[in-house]
């Protein structure tokens, strides 16, 4: 377990030599425009879902329609699935570029 630690380490400290903070601004790069891409996508999913409605109509009688029934199979549930995957996505390497962040600042 520690030798894993110590490679990380060495992995991630940017200041041990010139072709491991290569390696180590390429990851934040990358780790940069995954989550632009997560977000982008995100904000895009959002915008073509639906609004909520509560199914009720004018005259106070509610609306039961087909696609009501099977909303599990419609496109507004693919839409709000794509949107919590997206987000879970984007959290995740949240996280992880700011792990990354304090070891090559800090060296923690």
């Amino acid at each position: 377990m520690s030798k894993m630690m110590s490679m990380m380490g060495y992995l991630l400290a940017p200041l041990a030599n010139d072709s491991v903070y290569t390696l180590y601004r390429i990851i934040c790069l990358v780790l940069l425009l995954l989550m632009l891409v997560c977000a982008v996508f995100a904000v895009v999913v959002i915008l073509f879902q639906p609004g909520n409605s509560t199914g009720i109509d004018a005259l106070g009688g509610s609306s039961e329609t087909f696609f009501g029934k099977n909303k599990s199979k419609s496109f507004e549930s693919k839409m709000k699935k794509w949107t919590v995957i997206s987000l879970i996505a984007l959290a995740v390497m949240a996280i992880v570029f700011f792990i990354l962040q304090l070891d090559g600042i800090w060296g923690v």
